[in-house]
């Protein structure tokens, strides 16, 4: 608007929209808040984390620790050695799921500025290497965007906060997102910028965060009931959006509930969870993830 950018509002209101697409029994695709929703009661067709998996190998260690946080099943493509996934008995691959993301996006600017989105410019982590690049690349095409450029994630992220007026500068661009971490630095001069160093971790992001909240959780249910959750996939999905949820709570609060009624049941009846949680004892489960973000600083 004028000379400033803005984010448009999706159709919920929010300038946010998870990358979450999910198939029902139905055959209804959904994407964004409303996949995230309707998780719980859906947790193996229901994709999320998918930038880990884009532009990789079936083979690659980083996709077997993958597997094994996901609900849905992570397969090999027909094709090649590439990573997919598999929703209701239909195979995906990383780009495809990622154009519903995109085609989502397309949507909302389209709802916005009242016209016909067909082209874009896709942010990227700035250490993704020429098949994630690419993968992304197609992502775009599938969504039936032209994609004019893919630029790396700091520059973008330099640009929103104006730092291309700050011209003679050499700034440091920390980004720890929801599945990735990145930290670059960057020269400005004349306005264009210069990625001088990149380093960083594509498997450590906020979901790594939510998984210590999620494992805390299911250790002290298993201490207090004898009861071990991690094999019931309903149950996993409610503790995992319990996780983000307090993870977020403590980002303000000292200390938060997690109260989960009717989480699972025995022989002696039904089963809740009831947890405290202060945010010192946060801070301790995760200070080994703030740690992984030192060494690509430095």
């Amino acid at each position: 608007e004028g000379r400033s950018a803005r984010v448009i509002e999706n159709s919920e209101g929010t300038r946010t929209t998870p990358s979450v697409v999910a198939f029902t029994n139905s055959g209804e695709r959904l994407v964004g808040m409303a996949a995230r929703r309707q998780a719980v009661t859906n947790p193996e067709n229901t994709l999320y984390a998918i930038k880990r998996l884009i532009g990789r190998r079936y083979g690659d260690k980083e996709v077997e620790a993958i597997s094994k946080l996901v609900p849905y099943k992570i397969i090999k493509s027909d094709n090649n050695d590439d990573a997919w996934v598999e929703a209701q008995g239909t195979k995906y691959s990383p780009s495809q799921i990622g154009s519903m993301v995109l085609g989502k996006m397309k949507e909302t600017a389209e709802g916005f500025l009242g016209r016909t989105v067909s082209k874009a410019v896709i942010t990227v982590p700035a250490y993704f290497n020429d098949s994630q690049r690419q993968a992304t690349k197609d992502a775009g095409k599938i969504a039936g965007l032209e994609v004019l450029r893919i630029i790396n994630e700091p520059t973008a992220a330099s640009l929103a906060y104006g730092m291309d007026k700050a011209d003679g500068k050499t700034i440091a661009v920390f980004d720890l997102g929801g599945g990735t971490f990145d930290v670059s630095v960057l020269e400005i001069q004349g306005g264009v910028f210069e990625v001088k160093a990149t380093n960083g971790d594509t498997m450590l992001g906020g979901e790594d965060f939510d998984e210590e909240l999620l494992e805390y959780l299911l250790a002290q249910f298993k201490k207090d009931s004898g009861i071990d959750l991690g094999g019931d996939k309903l149950a996993m999905q409610r503790l995992r959006e319990a996780a983000e949820k307090a993870k977020r709570e403590l980002d303000g609060l000292a200390q938060t509930d997690v109260s989960l009624p009717f989480i699972t049941a025995d022989a002696s009846g039904p089963k809740h969870m009831n947890v405290k949680i202060s945010r010192s004892q946060f801070e301790n489960m995760v200070q080994k993830l703030v740690d992984r973000t030192i060494g690509p600083c430095k």
